[in-house]
């Protein structure tokens, strides 16, 4: 996929729109009771330093439904932006399977980059599923659990097509807004432990 022609804002609108469709996915995935039987720790119990890894709450359940649901997500999206009047005029080239192809990768990169900021978190003492509690490191971890994903997403599709960087602007004042937006539903239908 080359970079030629690209419009920023309509790369963001469309990387905002197929997560939103995955988004929706994973939160109906996640309330179902046949979710949990993937709810294998990623870290496997292990331990650094005497805490765990990643945690209890980073699990294969999220992977599940997330990678094909973001691959599914681009691929349609990109299926129905062809059949309108303009196309995927300043989109990345590529028929509809290479979208499915570029989805699974972003939704990898979606998920994989919650990894090292619960890393952190765990070295740090910090329990899967709770804020941190001191006034330094309260506010920045607030920042990090809302674009953690999102950079991951971003950073995963950076290494295999072009992404402008107003497109890395937009997707970062809009994609957090939305992360909070899902991870309120998620806990309000009991997925999560807090509404963060």
């Amino acid at each position: 996929m080359t970079g030629a022609l690209l419009n920023p804002a309509a790369c963001a609108a469309f990387l905002v729109g197929a997560f939103t469709l995955a988004g929706v996915s994973q939160t109906a995935w996640l309330a179902l009771p046949l979710s949990r039987r993937f709810a294998i720790p990623l870290d496997g119990g292990r331990t650094f330093r005497g805490r765990r890894i990643f945690g209890a709450n980073k699990t294969l359940r999220g992977f599940v439904i997330m990678v094909p649901a973001t691959g599914l997500s681009f691929a349609a999206l990109a299926g129905l932006l062809e059949g309108s009047p303009s196309g995927r005029t300043g989109l990345w080239p590529g028929a509809s399977a290479d979208y499915g192809l570029l989805g699974m990768w972003a939704g990898m990169g979606f998920m994989l980059g919650e990894l090292p900021n619960s890393f952190v978190k765990r070295q740090l003492g910090i329990a899967p599923g709770q804020a941190a509690d001191a006034v330094y490191t309260r506010p920045l971890f607030g920042v990090f659990d809302r674009i953690d994903s999102i950079l991951g997403m971003l950073v995963a599709l950076t290494i295999v097509a072009p992404v402008p960087w107003l497109t890395w602007a937009y997707v970062l004042i809009v994609g957090p807004l939305l992360h909070a937006s899902f991870s309120l539903l998620l806990f309000q239908l009991g997925g999560k432990a807090r509404a963060a």
